[in-house]
């Protein structure tokens, strides 16, 4: 056999190594986790039952120390970290599995941070699925990505629904590009090549289920070329995304561009066993109710978000969010 048949074979034992090691550290944060809910659960059970006094927690770190000096992570303030983490989860099983699915450290900051069971889930779950470290994840609390996305579900068109179930927390209302540290006055291709110089902070900011294909993508239609500014990839809605940038306000005419660009990628680039292609109209600033209007008969799956250069106040997106769900009840009435 050739050499190159045989590093071939070397490469395939290195990936069950690595493998190994993956899943080795997952059993581990699993059992950490397991013991972790384990003594949350003994503490708040006999602080419940009024057999302990909050001084004994402090007694019972003191003993740890004393007795069993190698071992780390156990002070009277973790101790009661972890008696907080029962108690916050123990009446929703069904997300039981996803403290487990992320680390300590992830954990005690969604716990801190996340002011509701929803909001700690959708993070959770973000975890998960992302695979966030700590600074990422603390990335993603800092720009309200929870807020963001609520708000996309809520402006979701009637054909995006329908042509891909799974589309829920895909996408974002607002996007944010801190990391571009682009001037407050910038253009298109300005904006364009500082987001594929950027690409990794990029794509953590859309999803890591985002796959970049390429910038100024070629397509031709007839005897003339045109070129989608950012198309990707997206491997569990299994389709094609076309970014379209847009430096200034929307205008309802710019998805007329973006539907044409939809209809090309459809008909000459999307493979048979792939779902239609979505279009995301990214734009500095939007009015929602001209939004609204223009989407309302817009036949392809396209959605329009907002871009922003800079950290947006928290609250503000929180105030947001909770004018749209106030908005969605009377409706419902």
């Amino acid at each position: 056999m050739s050499l190159e048949i045989f590093n071939r074979q070397f490469l395939d034992v290195i990936e069950l190594i690595k493998e190994a090691r993956i899943n080795a550290l997952k059993s581990v944060n699993v059992e950490l986790i397991n013991l972790y809910w384990k003594i949350g659960e003994y503490i708040s059970k006999r602080l419940d039952r009024s057999e302990w006094g909050k001084s004994v927690v402090q007694q019972l770190a003191q003993y740890i120390e004393k007795s069993e000096p190698d071992l780390k992570g156990f002070s009277d303030k973790n101790l009661w970290r972890m008696k907080q983490f029962f108690d916050t989860y123990k009446a929703v099983p069904n997300i039981s599995a996803l403290l487990r699915e992320t680390s300590w450290t992830n954990n005690l900051i969604i716990l801190s941070r996340a002011k509701t069971i929803e909001e700690k889930e959708f993070y959770l779950r973000l975890c998960s699925t992302e695979r966030y470290s700590s600074r990422e994840l603390e990335r993603q609390m800092n720009t309200g990505v929870y807020e963001r996305v609520m708000m996309g579900n809520q402006k979701l068109s009637a054909v995006m629904r329908e042509s891909n179930p799974d589309i829920f927390n895909k996408f974002k209302d607002h996007y944010i590009f801190e990391f571009l540290n682009l001037p407050e006055t910038h253009n298109e291709r300005q904006l364009q090549k500082a987001l594929t110089t950027k690409m990794k902070s990029f794509v953590l900011e859309l999803g890591k289920d985002f796959l970049f294909v390429s910038e100024e993508y070629r397509i031709m239609v007839g005897n003339s070329d045109f070129l989608i500014d950012l198309l990707f990839y997206h491997r569990s809605l299994q389709c094609l995304v076309a970014f379209e940038l847009k430096v200034d306000k929307f205008k309802p005419e710019h998805l007329g561009q973006l539907n044409f660009y939809l209809e090309a990628l459809d008909r000459d680039v999307k493979k048979k066993n792939e779902n239609p292609s979505i279009g995301v109209l990214l734009c500095k600033y939007k009015d929602s109710e001209v939004v609204e209007y223009a989407l309302n008969r817009n036949l392809s799956p396209a959605l329009v978000a907002e871009y922003h250069i800079m950290l947006p106040q928290k609250e503000l997106l929180q105030k947001k969010l909770h004018e749209i769900f106030e908005q969605g009840l009377k409706d419902d009435e």
